[in-house]
């Protein structure tokens, strides 16, 4: 397993980090549209808007994908040889995991089969893909009429960052505003659900524990090691990174307030 080396100032400029976006992660992680989730009805709404989030997930990592390896031809060797390493072992199970012996799938591929599991809604997820298959740009699947406001909200503000260009703010997004994001809490409430409707709940499961599983393990460290190297001891990259990780923390609490909001009312 890949881990963190603490040498340097780099160790203290993350350790910056985390501080600073603490009160933003603890909105997340305290939000209280997890305490709706009490039916199978609940988590099949929460599950229909949450998927963007796991979608978009793939968008950054497959940005950073191209930036700190070369997928183009002809290849060249790229300068950072680890942070390189890092994201092609992220992407290798993040977009091809293997499921059971022999059967690989992409995590975002595992969610949508639970989301068919539990009988949640598709048909938001699958505009957006539909649309983006045709050749439509990001801004325009977005503004497909399936989609709520909020989760427009939230997958504009990804591409902003995307379409930013900007290396460690990228990574910053994606280390600390992503899958991260989802406490140990819902994963308990799944699982208490799941007693109650094993054959709906349980490819939700296996997608939340396979997750939780690779991010304390292996993505997490990963993940901080390829900050650290994408912002080096550059002090503007750290603190556009930080910045990028509060802007992502923002939109995920701004997400949950509009899944909040349709969970009441429904």
């Amino acid at each position: 397993m890949q881990t963190f080396k603490h040498d340097g100032k780099t160790p203290d400029r993350l350790a910056l980090l985390m501080e600073t976006i603490a009160p933003h992660r603890q909105s997340v992680l305290e939000h209280p549209v997890y305490g709706t989730l009490k039916t199978l009805d609940d988590v099949r709404v929460f599950m229909s808007h949450h998927v963007f989030a796991v979608w978009d997930f793939m968008c950054l990592l497959k940005t950073l994908q191209q930036k700190l390896t070369c997928v183009a031809v002809p290849w060249l060797p790229t300068v950072d040889s680890q942070s390189r390493r890092l994201i092609n072992e992220i992407v290798l199970e993040e977009e091809s995991d293997e499921i059971t012996s022999g059967v690989y799938r992409s995590h975002y591929e595992l969610y949508r089969s639970g989301m068919d599991a539990c009988g949640a809604s598709t048909r938001a997820i699958d505009a957006l893909l539909g649309a983006l298959s045709q050749g439509a740009t990001i801004h325009e699947a977005l503004a497909t009429r399936e989609i709520p406001d909020h989760v427009v909200t939230f997958a504009t503000a990804t591409a902003q960052v995307i379409q930013g260009g900007q290396t460690h703010a990228i990574a910053g997004a994606f280390t600390m505003g992503r899958e991260g994001a989802i406490p140990d809490m819902f994963r308990a409430l799944v699982a208490r659900l799941r007693g109650r409707y094993p054959e709906e709940l349980g490819v939700l499961m296996d997608y939340l524990e396979r997750h939780v599983e690779l991010d304390s393990e292996r993505h997490g460290p990963m993940a901080l090691q390829m900050l650290s190297n994408v912002c080096g001891d550059s002090e503007e990259r750290w603190q556009e990174a930080t910045q990028a990780s509060i802007d992502a923390l923002t939109a995920r609490r701004a997400l949950w307030d509009g899944v909040y909001a349709t969970l009441r009312s429904h």
